[in-house]
């Protein structure tokens, strides 16, 4: 117990108190506020004592065994505290031998090795000055170079270099000397900027891919690509004003004999209205020129920037990614602005040639310079169609009302000429070869020839390939597609007359030639005898023997086959080519155009039935000779087209005054034409030239309807196919009622009628000899036979034209015929026997005379002769079915022909059924 007491003296510890009295005197003491009780009891205080004398010594014992149990962990710490005392020791020996050493090495070094060391540490300075001192020297001779380099154009290089200066500078900007030059490089780069910008400008005029390439190179290093796309769209604009007010003021000095700079202060419009018309074409083509090299320059420009952002994405994607969300920005930006520029370049070009052609009437060019005027601003829509796919509305809208108030005004004149021409036409032949076509007249050059927008449409070369290529790609790296042609005539000329009407002396022998083998038949004439109304081969089949009976009744077997047709409706021709030249130019007017295309057509058809088919009598006739659709034509021309009003009306309204211009005289045969000799056929030369030459200009807008039809908007077609199917087509329908005036003519029915007057029908007996009616009418067609065949000498009797003729002239002798029976006051079996034989008699000669098969109106005849054999029963039904009888007709076939076998009664019934038919014609 006291070696623990003593172990823990040296550790500092304090042993618990000697004796429980201390304790308690101590527990007093920690207890604040318990004190001894007033009365003390001795054996409660010993009591109390023995209780803590047995505390402590547990309290003892627990010490003593926790003492016992750390002792070992103790010996083991106070052995590794002796250990670090003697390593401390250690320590201060090894530091004290060091600083012995350390006094000798000072002491062992010298001032002069110190003073070696501090001039290599002066003659490093030194360099880095020297080096220092090189590079301002440099950076003050930099404005030599940059000056030299902006000489050259080099402007990527001067910026790049005039950087890097800055950048230097910037390096040594503790040198007094180096803040003057900063300024110096800064004007020297905004100096660059402005040439820059200068180089800018010339690109919008003749655009160089180098040099672009450079200038974008520029801007790029100077961060300014959206600035430099602003400024670029500032300058394509400004060179759009600045190219055509040069132009237009270059023609008007050059035309005022000046160069008063009065015009020079002008506004462009005012000095649009200074251009004379000599000159107005040329500065046109030279201001369409210079807008196309500034178009030009914007799509090359536009090329240049996809091209390069191809190449850019291509390396941005194989690089790195550093700066791509920027680049990328930049290039949709600069699209986007090139993709708008198109459309405000355009507009700004439109408006400047609108200004223009507003500053001169346009009404008092001829039509050709009008043509070529139309040619250029075509072209220039073309190009704008091509450079930002508009329509060129504001050009449009322009050039399309001064068109047809000039195009209505070149037809009003063409309309009177067209009168005067038709007035003055004495119907003879215009000959032209057999070849004959419109494409080889120059009006119709166009349409065989590919449009080609550097020329005018009478001078476009073939096109060689069948890719479309457009103006852009065509004239990129050279020419212009506004060169000016010059005004010369076509290397190969019109060849379409011939001299007499054979294109050669052997087609001239030859046409005059008698087929008397059957190898003779040509092939020409083979040709001929396909109907030229249905153009389908007739049904019965063409042996050679008919082909060479046929040379009798063909007419135009001593002419060539060539067209038939006048000088009138040449001009026509020509006419109708020049209203497609410019309808094929400017296409928003076809409609227009084409309207005034059908006015020339419907004012020649109404010429001709004026002059050759106008016959009420012969319409009275009820044979159906003009159709419903001919009158309803032949009204229309009337109504809209012609002025029948001898003088203008003083007190007319305006309104009408108006539609009156709109309106042409009806025009009056010449009186050179003669249409009433009979030894001419009543003029049936002039009316078939006339004629023919009307199917012949309806062939004609036949074969253009495709080509009209093509440039014709939608919504106007419905009118251009009820052209075609309402007038066009009824040309060939004038042919009746032309020839039937011929044909009523020709043969003298009234004589024969004389002749059947006097013959005796109520004969006894069965006659075998035919009366000498018929071989009076069948010389009366002898010698319209020979009549016609004197005709054909002066002009080709078309095989339509002869069948036509024959067909009038047999329908209007059978009738005649039936009329001479209507006649008749008293007949018997015999003599409608005989009624039959002199019939058969007319047809049997008369088949001998002509091809046309079956005879016209062979059954009106027969059927009428048949009647008289019907009873009473089968006559009424007979009168209801056959109302092409005439009520005369009919009541003398039941007074005359039946009398002698019906009753009174029946013959009643019969009269009034006759009644109720011609009834509803009253």
């Amino acid at each position: 117990m006291q070696k623990i007491k003593s172990l823990m003296t040296r550790q500092g510890l304090k042993s618990p108190p000697e004796n429980l009295s201390d304790l308690g005197a101590i527990e007093s003491l920690r207890v604040p506020g318990k004190k001894l009780p007033p009365i003390l009891n001795l054996q409660e205080l010993e009591e109390y004592r023995d209780k803590l004398k047995q505390q402590q010594a547990a309290v003892s014992k627990k010490v003593a065994d926790l003492i016992l149990e750390k002792q070992p962990a103790y010996v083991k710490e106070l052995e590794r505290v002796t250990s670090l005392q003697t390593g401390l020791q250690l320590a201060a020996v090894i530091c004290t031998n060091g600083r012995r050493h350390l006094n000798i090495a000072k002491e062992g070094f010298t001032q002069a090795s110190l003073g070696l060391l501090a001039n290599q540490r002066k003659r490093q300075l030194l360099i880095g000055l020297l080096k220092s001192l090189r590079t301002i020297k440099t950076l003050q001779r930099t404005d030599v170079r940059l000056s030299e380099m902006l000489e050259e154009e080099d402007y990527p290089g001067a910026i790049q270099l005039c950087l890097e200066c800055q950048k230097a500078a910037s390096t040594f900007k503790h040198y007094s000397c180096i803040s003057e030059l900063n300024s110096k490089l800064q004007d020297t780069l905004e100096q660059i900027e402005e040439q820059l910008d200068v180089a800018l400008s010339k690109i919008c005029k003749n655009f160089d891919i180098n040099h672009y390439t450079k200038v974008q190179q520029a801007y790029r290093l100077l961060g300014k690509t959206q600035t430099a796309m602003d400024q670029l769209h500032m300058h394509f604009t400004q060179a759009i004003h600045n190219t055509v007010f040069q132009v237009v003021l270059g023609y008007v000095e050059l035309c005022s004999g000046n160069t008063d700079t009065k015009f020079q202060k002008l506004q462009y419009k005012d000095l649009c209205t200074h251009v004379t018309p000599d000159s107005y074409i040329p500065c046109l083509a030279d201001l369409c020129k210079a807008l196309w090299e500034v178009m030009l320059s914007y799509y090359r420009t536009m090329e240049w920037h996809e091209k390069h952002d191809n190449e850019d994405t291509t390396s941005a994607a194989e690089g790195s990614n550093m700066g791509t969300e920027e680049t990328n920005f930049d290039r949709g930006y600069i699209k986007k602005k090139l993709e708008h520029g198109l459309t405000r370049i355009w507009q700004d070009v439109q408006l400047k040639v609108k200004t223009y052609l507003l500053g001169t009437d346009l009404s008092i060019f001829k039509y050709d310079d009008f043509i070529f005027v139309l040619d250029i601003i075509s072209r220039l829509m073309q190009v704008g169609e091509e450079f930002c796919g508009s329509k060129s509305e504001v050009l449009q809208e322009s050039i399309r009302k001064q068109s047809v108030n000039y195009f209505k005004n070149y037809h009003r004149t063409r309309l009177d000429e067209l009168r005067m021409f038709l007035e003055n036409e004495t119907w003879e032949l215009c000959p032209v070869k057999s070849n004959f076509s419109i494409l080889q007249l120059h009006e119709f050059k166009f349409m065989e020839q590919s449009r080609s927008p550097s020329v005018s449409p009478s001078k476009q070369p073939a096109s060689t390939s069948s890719k479309t290529v457009t103006l852009f790609e065509q004239y990129c790296s050279d020419g212009n597609p506004f060169e000016i042609q010059a005004n010369h005539k076509d290397e190969e000329t019109e060849d379409v007359l011939a001299s007499n009407g054979y294109e050669s002396d052997e087609q001239e022998k030859s046409a005059y030639q008698e087929y008397d083998s059957d190898s003779d038949v040509p092939e020409e004439l083979k040709r001929d005898y396909v109907d030229e109304q249905t153009g389908d081969a007739p049904v019965k089949s063409v042996s050679r023997e008919t082909l060479k009976s046929r040379k009798k009744s063909d007419y135009s077997l001593n002419k060539v086959n060539a067209p038939i047709l006048t000088n009138t409706t040449l001009n026509v021709i020509r006419l109708v080519g020049k209203y497609m030249q410019m309808m094929n130019i400017l296409k928003p007017i076809a409609f227009d155009v084409i309207h005034f295309m059908s006015q020339l057509f419907d004012y020649y058809l109404y010429a001709i039935y004026t002059f050759f088919g106008r016959n009420d009598s012969l319409e009275s006739t009820g044979l159906g000779l003009s159709s419903s659709r001919l009158r309803t034509t032949l009204n229309r021309i009337q109504e809209s087209l012609i002025d029948m009003e001898v003088s203008a009306d003083p007190t007319a309204t305006l309104t009408a005054a108006e539609e009156r211009k709109e309106k042409v005289p009806s025009p009056h045969l010449s009186h050179l034409v003669v249409l009433t000799s009979g030894d001419t056929l009543y003029g049936l030369a002039e009316r078939v030239v006339a004629t023919e030459s009307l199917v012949f200009l309806a062939e004609q807008f036949e074969f253009l309807q495709p080509h009209l039809d093509a440039v014709m908007p939608a919504v106007k077609k419905p009118f251009l196919q009820q052209f075609y199917s309402q007038t066009v087509s009824t040309a060939s329908e004038l042919r009746k009622p032309i020839y039937w005036i011929v044909a009523g003519k020709a043969i003298d029915y009234e004589q024969m009628l004389l002749l059947m007057a006097n013959v005796k029908w109520d004969v006894k007996e069965i006659m075998s000899q035919h009366n000498i009616y018929v071989d009076a009418l069948l010389k009366e067609f002898e010698q319209f036979n020979r009549r016609l065949n004197e005709v054909s000498k002066r002009v080709r009797i078309p095989l339509p034209v002869s069948n036509i003729l024959w067909e009038h002239c047999i329908r209007l002798a059978n009738r005649t015929i039936v009329e001479g029976y209507a006649n008749v006051k008293k007949c018997s079996n015999e003599g409608r026997a005989l009624m039959q034989l002199d019939f058969q008699q007319f047809l049997m000669k008369l088949e001998k005379l002509t091809d046309i098969r079956p005879i016209p109106d062979k059954e009106f005849v027969e059927t009428y002769i048949k009647a008289y054999y019907l009873t009473e029963n089968d006559m009424e039904r007979w009168i209801k079915e056959h109302r092409e009888y005439s009520t005369k007709q009919l009541t003398n076939l039941v007074n005359v022909c039946l009398g002698s076998h019906i009753n009174k009664k029946a013959r009643q019934k019969l009269l009034a059924a006759i009644d109720d038919i011609d009834r509803p014609k009253r």
